[in-house]
């Protein structure tokens, strides 16, 4: 992994993470909230953002509309989960960054960081 700059370790990663500029966090959480949903599904990705940036369906409700996305678009899937489109995941981002602005960095590593199996797997 190390040879194709890659971390060697999520601690590693994280490392790497904090030296990154906030543009750069927040397109590579971007970045991996579109791989995943791809790979993985919308269900699975909402749920590891959600839980590594701490929010409760509320808070991630907020932060997708504030980020830019409508509400219109949310809805449930048959299990009573809050869904989102694909296409405007990118949205939690900007939101996250609004109803957080000095925490939400540290929240999108976390995310990142959480992610980091999948990183390597893409």
């Amino acid at each position: 992994m190390v040879a194709t700059g890659l971390s060697e370790s999520p601690q590693a990663y994280r490392a790497k993470l904090l030296e990154q500029s906030d543009s750069q966090i927040d397109a590579w959480a971007t970045g991996s909230l579109r791989d995943m949903a791809k790979r993985k599904g919308i269900v699975a990705v909402i749920r590891e953002f959600s839980h590594s940036a701490h929010l409760d369906e509320d808070g991630l409700a907020g932060a997708y509309t504030l980020g830019g996305g409508p509400a219109a678009t949310m809805g449930r899937d048959a299990e009573g989960r809050l869904l989102l489109p694909a296409v405007s995941l990118w949205c939690l981002v900007p939101g996250l960054r609004t109803v957080d602005p000095k925490g939400s960095r540290e929240r999108l590593v976390a995310f990142l960081v959480a992610t980091f199996e999948e990183v390597v797997y893409i």
